[in-house]
């Protein structure tokens, strides 16, 4: 099969049955997309299909032939991060890690379609993506300084960040 994972065509030769995120991790060595629960419950899997989030590990990789698949690795980089990845830092909204390439490509695609949300749209667009180390509110404040970045002015007050 081919699929288009970070702005490259990619062959891979894998079982039909296979899920995206097993093709991403296995077979492309893309390890950035975290397995945990494998049903599409945690969203540490999630990548963006076509600029939209979606739970790897529900997708096979074979209806993918389509779709621009973008991982955290096709966002930013250690030398050059990504403005979210940088605000995820600066916020401390990362303690474990393991969910942050999740969150943050969820947080990608909700800028993407709403370059100002409010507190509780944020709350409502990450919903998908658990955290267990509970770093909600950083996460909605690290989202909100990106959104104020890109409108050029100072972020306001988390608001209902604790409402998640």
């Amino acid at each position: 099969m081919r699929l288009t994972v970070n702005g490259r065509v990619r062959e891979v030769h894998a079982p039909d049955h296979s899920t995206l995120l097993t093709v991403l991790r296995d077979d492309l060595a893309l390890t950035g997309t975290k397995e945990v629960c494998e049903r599409g419950e945690c969203g540490a899997c999630t990548v963006l299909a076509d600029g939209a989030p979606v739970y790897a590990c529900l997708m096979l990789a074979l209806a993918c032939d389509t779709v621009a698949i973008t991982t955290i690795e096709g966002i930013g980089s250690a030398g050059v991060p990504h403005p979210v990845q940088r605000a995820f830092a600066e916020h401390d909204a990362a303690q474990c890690g393991f969910c942050t390439p999740g969150q943050v490509l969820s947080a990608v695609a909700l800028l993407a379609r709403n370059a100002s949300p409010s507190a509780r749209e944020i709350v409502t667009a990450m919903s998908g993506n658990l955290c267990r180390c509970g770093t909600y509110p950083k996460i909605v404040r690290a989202i909100q300084s990106v959104a104020a970045q890109q409108a050029g002015v100072e972020p306001g007050p988390a608001g209902a960040a604790s409402g998640h």
